[in-house]
């Protein structure tokens, strides 16, 4: 089983959009998928709620701090055929949290909106992420992506120029786009949408063939939306 952490230490960077359509990208894709949501707002788990009964499955555990009544241990099962489990957590997660998410995970997405403000957050956070044990072992893939880019800009120097500094790929960039919210309005991703989001698919696929280790995954699509 593969596990996808997706985590960044602001919120509003769209971590959960990211996760969520991650979900259904594999999912659709007939790659038995568990989404883990440790943030107690449950934003991904709402969002799994919300599918239509018809829609494919998609496992969701709740690994939120414990409240009473409630026993942790039994929400946070995997079923064992899962194959990508992805890990929805949330904002400024560290200390010992962040350290069991790492311990977890075997690749690290980090969505980051192109601005001042979110970039110097997220490169301390990046900083902090690669100074780490399991990081400096390199058993953990780690890998930014571009989101909520206005079209007016798509390309922003100074994301580039930290990410060069630190020795990390920019996998791709995602424009802001109302097809997201209208997908998630729905209980859907955007893999779901079929040509209302096909710009947005072809935009989101790197980031999928790359957490899937699957290059073939973008050809696999199109062949079954042409279908």
């Amino acid at each position: 089983m593969k596990t996808t952490l997706v985590i960044n230490p602001k919120g509003g960077a769209g971590k959960t959009t990211l996760a969520i359509n991650l979900a259904s990208c594999f999912a659709t894709s007939g790659i038995p998928t568990t989404v883990m949501d440790y943030d107690p707002q449950g934003s991904s788990l709402h969002w799994l709620r919300s599918r239509p009964a018809d829609a494919v499955k998609i496992h969701g555990a709740n690994a939120a701090p414990e409240k009473f009544g409630r026993m942790r241990s039994f929400e946070m099962y995997v079923p064992p055929e899962t194959r990508h489990l992805i890990i929805d957590p949330p904002a400024g997660a560290s200390g010992v949290l962040l350290q069991e998410l790492l311990e977890r995970s075997s690749s690290i997405l980090i969505p980051v909106v192109p601005s001042v403000i979110d970039l110097h957050a997220t490169g301390n956070f990046l900083r902090e992420i690669l100074a780490m044990g399991r990081m400096k072992s390199g058993h953990i893939r780690m890998a930014v992506v571009a989101n909520k880019v206005r079209r007016s800009m798509p390309a922003y120097a100074p994301l580039q120029q930290l990410l060069d500094t630190l020795g990390l790929e920019l996998l791709a960039r995602l424009v802001d786009s109302d097809v997201y919210m209208k997908a998630a309005e729905t209980g859907a991703g955007i893999f779901e949408m079929n040509a209302a989001a096909s710009a947005e698919c072809r935009q989101f696929m790197p980031i999928a063939e790359w957490a899937a280790e699957q290059p073939g995954l973008a050809e696999a699509f199109q062949a079954r939306a042409a279908a």
